[in-house]
């Protein structure tokens, strides 16, 4: 078989089995208002156990990444998509309030963290070469099929047989990644640094001064992304709310539109990745950034214009959002020391996903203090939501400008 062969089969294998994993990911986002309902949940609540997701993930991941650098990561990540197995069927099985889906979307969030970043190091330590950039975007990219894939099949599944079968479905999506790296796969040794240091020693990362400003351009993209994908379901139900007719076609409800978003951002992530190939690549990010944080802080007051239009931007919105996604994890593998590849992608997303954590429960304590649900209330959401951008933005410009990219 050859190289390149072999590069299109680990491409694909990765990204069929990341879809697998995250079935699971927006199921609580899509079925947000059943269980507002069911469960009598506030909008701070709801918004804690959409973070608290991410809070397992941000627990979790700089450990798990540091021992990449020791460990094959297919170990990791077949560990993980057991845990996302079990957190899934255990919220099916054992979810009746607020606490218990707390304790268990932190368990998937765990296991999220066992699985997004380790596939990518499990792809990087399986090939490199000129196209080592591609197989990254297309790895990117294939987050946004799985989160569409999320949306459509969680609200699937739920209007046929009710929400715990969805979480079934989460369940048995992570299985089958599992069984998918566990056949295809073989072991590879992880490569050793130059000079090694204690296992959870950041220290050389943070001295690296480009891979700051991709970490904290990446935090600032996490945060707005993981609230747009917490929220955007809620967000769209209220413009319905807002519209003389409120009636919609079958694809034209919330959760089907967060689909078709998803599906939209997955294609911008490897144009973005091609542009910045093509261009400077802190200069298309930064350009990318700024453009999404003007659209966020000026989206959530427009929710009450007719339906369609409301769509229309939240498309746009999406696309910007996830345009700078796969520049800025191959940038930051590309500025990287050889050898501590675990390490920085481990504070890459330790940094990056706290603000996806931290993001959505901030929206929903804003949403809150404005009680009933209003225009002004959404605006100012969605403005904590995007105003981030404008930071990640700044930060990457200053300490990664003038860093020449690889060609």
């Amino acid at each position: 078989m050859s190289r390149q062969t072999n590069a299109i089969v680990l491409t694909t294998v990765m990204c069929l089995a990341q879809v697998g994993t995250l079935i699971d990911v927006f199921s609580f986002a899509t079925l947000i208002k059943v269980f507002e309902a069911e469960w009598m949940l506030t909008k701070a609540q709801q918004g804690w156990i959409s973070g608290i997701y991410f809070a397992g993930y941000v627990l979790a991941v700089p450990v798990l990444m540091a021992i990449t650098d020791r460990v094959d990561a297919r170990r990791v990540y077949m560990a993980g998509a057991l845990i996302i197995t079990a957190g899934a069927t255990g919220f099916a099985l054992l979810a009746e309030g607020f606490w218990s889906a707390l304790a268990l979307r932190a368990i998937c969030g765990f296991g999220l963290a066992s699985v997004y970043m380790p596939g990518l190091r499990v792809l990087v330590d399986r090939y490199s070469g000129a196209n080592e950039s591609r197989a990254i975007a297309f790895y990117t990219a294939s987050w946004s099929l799985g989160a569409a894939n999320s949306f459509l099949l969680t609200g699937l599944i739920e209007e046929a047989f009710g929400w715990h079968m969805a979480f079934y479905a989460g369940a048995g999506g992570a299985f089958f990644a599992f069984c998918l790296v566990a056949l295809f796969l073989r072991p590879v040794p992880p490569q050793k640094p130059e000079h090694t240091t204690r296992l959870l020693d950041f220290r050389p990362v943070f001295r690296n001064r480009a891979v700051v400003g991709f970490i904290v351009s990446y935090a600032a993209h996490t945060w707005e992304l993981l609230c747009y994908r917490a929220w955007l379901v809620a967000f769209l139900a209220f413009s319905l709310t807002q519209q003389d007719d409120p009636a919609v076609g079958w694809l034209a409800e919330p959760a089907r539109i967060a689909m078709f978003t998803a599906l939209t951002a997955m294609v911008a992530s490897v144009i973005g990745n091609e542009l910045a190939n093509r261009f400077n690549r802190v200069r298309v990010i930064t350009i990318v950034q700024c453009l999404s944080g003007v659209m966020a802080c000026t989206v959530g007051f427009l929710g009450a214009l007719p339906y369609a239009l409301v769509v229309a931007l939240v498309m746009i919105h999406s696309f910007l959002i996830q345009s700078d996604s796969a520049p800025l994890t191959s940038g930051v593998v590309s500025v990287a020391e050889q050898g501590r590849r675990g390490a920085t992608l481990a504070m890459y997303n330790f940094i990056g996903w706290a603000g996806g954590f931290m993001g959505p429960v901030l929206v929903g304590i804003v949403l809150g203090a404005f009680g009933q649900e209003s225009v002004t209330g959404w605006g100012a959401g969605f403005v904590v939501m995007g105003g981030v951008a404008f930071i990640g933005a700044a930060t990457l410009r200053f300490c990664a400008g003038a860093h020449r990219q690889k060609p």
